[in-house]
């Protein structure tokens, strides 16, 4: 076989190869998808993540609130060493 032959023929093989991993993994991810215990499970997780980001929200929109009010507050006035 000419050198320039396997040259061309090794890149080429591995991009059909890589082509049908990915394919291959396609395939595997649209058959998990398909278990409806898996679908459900999803969802729960789908909707305990809407609840954490709702939570994290109100969280850091107190956490402004507090720091806002710290900011607002003045210093102790100083005690008059002369009195």
């Amino acid at each position: 076989m000419d050198p320039g032959t396997v040259g061309v023929f090794i890149p080429i093989a591995a991009i059909v190869a890589w082509g049908a991993v990915r394919i291959a993994t396609i395939q595997a991810e649209h058959k998990k998808i398909a278990d409806p215990d898996t679908v459900e499970r999803l969802h729960v997780l789908e909707n305990e993540i809407g609840t954490m980001r709702q939570e994290l929200s109100e969280t850091q929109e107190r956490l402004d609130f507090a720091e806002r009010l710290l900011a607002q507050q003045h210093p102790p006035g100083r005690i008059d060493p002369a009195r």
